[in-house]
């Protein structure tokens, strides 16, 4: 699946549970038209950012993350994702050929597949991918440009890179040489890391430090991803914009076995120790209960947020209604996926009502900006 816009999907797969990821891509505020596509097809997830123009970089990257999708391995497979990356090389060159393009056109791309806890990125251009793990954020891939060379040499810092006027020049691209091979890079994750990969129209307007910063206080992948995107547009939003967050998931098997073996070796403690603990943990999970947060959809398709979780404990609901937002699902330009998790398995959980609010804003700002472009639209047609 190609997106122009946000989604986040959960499901199972061969191995298990999918990772939890979410997305958004946004035209910025300098730019006229988004030439950036991305893909969230699990375990294939990529960004692409297009070059060459109106009606050139969209197609040049949108036909990359079609071949993309066609060819890529179904596992964390190293050469089968770097055959993907050449075939959508050559697929672009062709496009400009056969007039789907234009000649000159190109893309970066940068492409994962994650498989359980194996994670392998193919990279041609300056489109990024971070891991944050433990807290930490790391840069995986190198920027194929002219500044990155020239950090490299020393002849630059890293901030005086962020600025300088030849920022933009990449030095290898999809589309222009049927040669072009793209940087492999293959790693084995933790449970509770998180992957970015990101078009430089974030990288370029934000700081790592920021980044970090985002990925680590937000626990809901689709809010971080929303989070990412409006800090790069309040930075300036001189680029097209676009972030993919995912998720690794932990060894739930393993946790449990663990917590049944530190429950057992509780209970030797003796009844003082047990009555302690278990007043620490109901205190714990009163005060974890009013604090976060889940939306959902009532009868009527409207969003309310509601404090708590889904469910009951011993007859008692775990959770109450905050506040009906006021806003209907069908008033809002959402994907489908995110519906689903609006309506099913217990909403959509988040850190917080202040969390759930932000989300809903996120949502009515995209449903007006796009309604704003489609009446654009409109009217350039009904000029001509």
């Amino acid at each position: 699946m190609s997106a122009k816009k946000n989604g986040q999907r959960r499901g199972r797969h061969a191995k298990g549970v999918l990772p939890e990821y979410g997305s958004r891509t946004d035209v910025g505020l300098v730019r006229d038209h988004n030439e950036d596509s991305l893909c969230v097809a699990p375990p294939v997830f990529a960004v692409a950012d297009g070059m060459g123009g109106h009606a050139a970089g969209e197609v040049a990257s949108e036909i990359a993350i079609q071949t993309l999708i066609e060819n890529a391995p179904q596992t964390a497979d190293g050469d089968g994702l770097a055959r993907a990356v050449v075939e959508a090389n050559r697929a672009v060159i062709r496009a400009a050929v056969d007039g789907r393009g234009k000649q000159g056109m190109g893309t970066t791309m940068t492409a994962s597949i994650l498989d359980g806890r194996s994670l392998v990125v193919a990279q041609v251009g300056d489109s990024r991918a971070y891991l944050l793990h433990r807290g930490t954020l790391q840069r995986i891939t190198r920027d194929h440009s002219l500044v990155a060379d020239m950090v490299e040499a020393g002849e630059l810092t890293e901030e005086q890179a962020r600025v300088h006027p030849q920022r933009s020049v990449i030095t290898r691209a999809l589309g222009s040489d049927p040669n072009t091979l793209p940087d492999i890079y293959e790693m084995t994750l933790e449970g509770g890391d998180r992957l970015l990969l990101c078009s430089d129209g974030l990288s370029s307007m934000i700081e790592d430090d920021v980044i970090q910063s985002v990925l680590s206080r937000r626990s809901d992948p689709q809010l971080c991803a929303n989070v990412l995107v409006n800090e790069a547009i309040k930075a300036g939003g001189f680029d097209n914009v676009t972030a993919v967050v995912v998720d690794v998931k932990g060894d739930e098997e393993a946790q449990v076995k663990k917590a049944r073996f530190r429950s057992r070796t509780g209970a030797v403690i003796g009844a003082l120790a047990l009555i302690a603990v278990l007043a620490a943990t109901a205190f714990g999970s009163y005060a974890y209960l009013n604090h976060v947060a889940f939306l959902t959809v009532d009868a009527n398709n409207e969003i309310v947020i509601n404090r708590g979780l889904p469910g009951e404990f011993l007859g008692f609901e775990t959770y109450a209604l905050d506040h009906k937002t006021g806003v209907k699902t069908t008033d809002l330009d959402l994907p489908q996926n995110t519906i689903d998790r609006l309506t099913e398995n217990g909403g959509m959980r988040v850190d917080s009502v202040a969390d759930a609010d932000a989300l809903v804003d996120t949502w009515k700002s995209q449903a007006t900006d796009q309604k704003k472009q489609d009446d654009a639209s409109e009217g350039k047609a009904g000029d001509k």
